[in-house]
């Protein structure tokens, strides 16, 4: 019966069902429907489903032509319900992976939607995981519970995992345009997953084993973490040195044409990723009897790197008549990423909750895809950015380099200004105003 669902591949008839309707689901959803597929999302945010239905595009970096298009020529479904699941064909399960208080997995997610699929799914079904989780979770854990139908992987059902990867606000690499990976339980299910998936990305990839494709996930993430957190090490040196400039450091260092790639410091790690998935390992790598010392320090040293910026906050405070609970300070760029409207896991506002439990309760925020940010029971607005609101900040924190902002503007009409981004390396006026994260601002010639 393999053979029946390639053909509907090969016709763009088979159906497909995505779940999860995030920064993964929905664009993989539009483009497979932007192929001619048709496709039905699930998402048990009610919100999103209301948006969708409303025609309204959540995710910039979705193309709302493609978008529309999806939706008013009925390619694109979507509900907060489970119960058209059982239609679908081929479903790709796209839903969060994040880690619990404790810093170990939490694959609630995948498993009840898996067991919401095993409840629904028929015969000849392709799931193809694609949160990212450790090694063995699409084995040992989906597999199992679609096994006990009394199903046989290969010949009864096929399972595959294919980790994404979205790198929101990208301009150049999308979901069509991105190689994937894929590793399939059995040989038919890999076929069956690389052939659908050609539909979707320039290469597939194909690797011998779902083990191999959920550890790769992880290299790319943590190849990042490690990375990131030796220059936000030696940033905090150059901090300590006080007369050597990171920025200038890897800028010179990015002119080798071999044996070296430029990292950048910053305030720290936001997104769903980077800052989760070295922990994904390092539970999984116990489970061996394995320490991953070095992927968890590394983790732990990019989660010390909002409290590095609280204390520089504290320290130019320290420099100005005012008492520390007095001043008010006004964090720039609250987004986890340049340009980009996600806020998952912003150390920008893991910045404002520090400042606060200092007992720095006049704290505002400005950010262009940001309208309030609550936390600990509190919620903060954001404000109009203008001179009055620089003016009466004693510091002013550029946490999100959006490119939005002019800085140039900014910086002047700052009182004190810490920039975690070097967003301000091109101002030439102004900068005995600056305090840069990772050593002394250059001079700008």
């Amino acid at each position: 019966m393999s053979e029946v669902l390639r053909e509907k591949i090969k016709q763009k008839k088979a159906k497909i069902g995505i779940i999860g309707l995030g920064y993964v689901g929905l664009p993989l959803a539009i483009e497979f429907a932007r192929k001619g597929f048709q496709v039905h999302g699930v998402d048990l945010d009610a919100n999103k489903i209301k948006l969708i239905q409303q025609k309204k595009n959540y995710i910039k970096d979705v193309v709302n032509k493609d978008f529309l298009h999806a939706i008013n020529n009925k390619y694109f479904t979507a509900s907060s319900s489970y119960d058209k699941i059982g239609d679908q064909e081929i479903i790709f399960i796209c839903v969060p992976t994040p880690v619990t208080d404790n810093k170990t997995p939490d694959i609630s997610f995948i498993m009840n939607s898996a067991g919401e699929v095993f409840k629904r799914m028929k015969r000849h079904t392709l799931v193809v995981l694609k949160s990212t989780t450790f090694p063995g979770t699409t084995e040992d854990y989906v597999q199992p519970l679609f096994d006990s139908k009394g199903w046989k992987a290969g010949k009864d059902y096929y399972l595959s995992f294919s980790p994404e990867r979205v790198d929101p606000g990208n301009k150049i690499y999308n979901t069509g345009n991105t190689p994937i990976v894929v590793g399939g339980v059995t040989r038919k299910c890999l076929e069956l997953s690389v052939m659908i998936l050609q539909e979707v990305a320039t290469k597939v990839h194909a690797v011998s084993t779902p083990r191999v494709a959920e550890m790769e996930k992880l290299l790319e993430n943590i190849f990042r973490s490690v990375n990131i957190a030796l220059v936000n090490e030696l940033a905090r040196l150059c901090d300590r040195m006080g007369n050597i400039n990171i920025w200038e450091v890897v800028e010179a260092a990015s002119t080798k044409p071999f044996g070296f790639m430029p990292f950048y410091p910053g305030p720290g790690i936001g997104g769903h990723c980077i800052q989760i998935d070295p922990y994904y390992l390092d539970w999984a790598a116990k489970q061996y009897d394995f320490h991953t010392n070095f992927v968890e320090l590394a983790a732990e040293s990019n989660e010390e790197m909002p409290f590095y910026v609280k204390d520089m906050v504290m320290r130019d405070l320290a420099n100005l008549p005012v008492k520390a609970t007095d001043a008010n300070v006004l964090i720039l760029g609250t987004t986890f990423k340049r340009d980009v409207e996600d806020a998952r896991n912003s150390p920008a506002i893991k910045i404002i909750e520090l400042l606060y439990k200092e007992g720095i309760t006049n704290i505002n925020f400005h950010d262009p895809y940001m309208r309030t940010i609550r936390l600990m029971d509190k919620i903060f607005r954001v404000q109009e950015l203008n001179e009055k609101l620089l003016k009466d900040a004693d510091v002013t924190v550029i946490v999100t380099d959006h490119t939005t902002y002019d800085y140039e503007w900014i910086v002047a009409f700052s009182k004190r200004l810490i920039d975690t981004r070097n967003a301000t390396k091109k101002i030439k006026n102004n900068r005995d105003k600056i305090s840069l994260l990772g050593g002394v601002p250059h001079k700008v010639s």
